[in-house]
């Protein structure tokens, strides 16, 4: 007879692995059917998961896809977390830094500048 595989509460894992920051938050998520559990939506926070199954979800607008390594036995610190679980997730294109660029909002002092700079040029007439 072979060993029964060790498995736990889809959001109990969560919260554990240090995903979200309360189990109710971590369940809300899933029953939003925002997690996927080895490409198939899940809609139930009860749904067990064990090591080698594969979760992919939306944390804080970024795609997180991670295998389980274990179940863990509690909510401890953040090193303890981090060896539930094999970070799988694509990398993070960063997009460069264009300050005032295609922002929306109350220009700068050096924009307003720019502006009267252009009207001055525009303008069709004298002003002075």
């Amino acid at each position: 007879m072979t060993e029964a595989r060790p498995t736990i509460r889809l959001d109990k894992w969560l919260w554990q692995a240090r995903f979200f920051k309360s189990r109710s938050l971590a369940a809300g998520v899933v029953t939003a059917g925002k997690v996927r559990v080895d490409s198939q939506p899940v809609s139930k926070p009860s749904r067990t998961v064990g090591p080698g199954d594969v979760l992919t979800f939306i944390q804080a607008e970024r795609t997180r896809v991670v295998r389980i390594l274990a179940c863990g036995e509690r909510r401890g610190p953040a090193p303890e977390a981090q060896a539930l679980y094999e970070d799988m997730s694509p990398e993070v294109v960063k997009r460069p830094y264009n300050p005032g660029g295609d922002r929306k909002g109350r220009p700068t002092k050096k924009d307003r500048r720019d502006i009267m700079a252009h009207r001055v040029q525009d303008a069709p007439f004298d002003l002075e």
